[in-house]
């Protein structure tokens, strides 16, 4: 076996479907293995992944997990896996048929990360081609990175520490950075991520921006650098900014205009964003004093 698609999921028996069935569409992709961690779903993932099995195009594997945390589960997927090289992505993506292959070829020597653009659209028929604005210095994002087994494992797997929604994989990254490994960024390996509006809310992206300012701290701490420090936004400035200039009122200005409809749509955009970051720098000042 030459490469292994792990894929963690959880709750998402749709989605999921529609990813493995993109999958088993590559085209002249070297031989491969998809192994699915569900990560304590209530819904119907494990049909969808034994439906996937049955069906034979691509050798597909499922593990069961069930403590929600995403490295727990990744680093369990990988276990199980046969190949060479692990591809990862998540369930809410879509693959063209040469992303496999353009993984594949982008890795010229072991000591490769390889990435390409995640491309995000609002539904399953909308299939654009990457253009400058999705490129990403990322060294290692787990909707669409691949590295070689030797290497993930040389570098101790994902921390389970990281039991909130963010940073397990760019900690994992900075590992890897210090390891000596080079970072290749692919144009041909790109996938398109599939965001819905209906599932992509501000509640829900709020939800997941106030864990990953918790996780923030927690991602400081493992690797208390500089670098680390202003990727993670806990910079004095920024601190400063959290702790008095974020009030109440200007925050529900922003998720006011976030969330009207009749508001023209590069500011609401505007305002979400605004919003999400104040969310994000607010929680950081929390999670250190907590």
């Amino acid at each position: 076996m030459s490469l292994s698609v792990v894929i963690a999921t959880r709750n998402r028996e749709g989605m999921l479907d529609r990813a493995l069935r993109s999958l088993e569409a590559q085209a002249a992709a070297p031989a491969f293995e998809i192994v699915v961690v569900d990560n304590g779903s209530s819904d119907g993932t494990r049909e969808v992944v034994e439906a996937a099995a049955q069906r034979g195009t691509v050798p597909v594997s499922y593990v069961y997990e069930s403590r929600p945390n995403r490295g727990l589960a990744r680093n369990a997927g990988v276990r199980v896996s046969r190949g060479a090289f692990i591809l990862f992505c998540d369930d809410d993506v879509q693959a063209p048929p040469d992303w496999i292959r353009a993984h594949d070829a982008a890795h010229t020597r072991e000591a490769l990360v390889v990435t390409g653009p995640i491309v995000n659209v609002p539904s399953y028929d909308d299939r654009p081609r990457p253009a400058l604005a999705h490129f990403s210095r990322a060294f290692f994002c787990t909707c669409n990175v691949s590295l070689s087994r030797a290497a993930f494992d040389d570098a101790g797997g994902f921390s389970e520490d990281f039991d909130l929604y963010g940073w397990e994989d760019t900690e994992l990254g900075m590992r890897l950075r210090t390891q000596g490994l080079q970072h290749r960024f692919s144009w041909d390996a790109y996938i398109w991520h599939v965001k819905p509006p209906s599932e992509n809310t501000l509640e829900v992206e709020t939800r997941k921006t106030l864990e990953k300012a918790r996780m923030a701290v927690r991602f400081v701490r493992k690797q208390p650098t500089q670098r680390a420090r202003f990727a993670a936004g806990l910079h004095p400035v920024n601190l400063l900014r959290g702790k008095y200039f974020l009030p109440d009122g200007l925050l529900a200005v922003y998720a006011g205009a976030a969330s009207t409809a009749w508001v023209p749509a590069p500011v609401r955009a505007l305002a979400r964003a605004q919003f999400l970051d104040g969310m994000y720098t607010r929680e950081l000042v929390r999670a250190l004093d907590a």
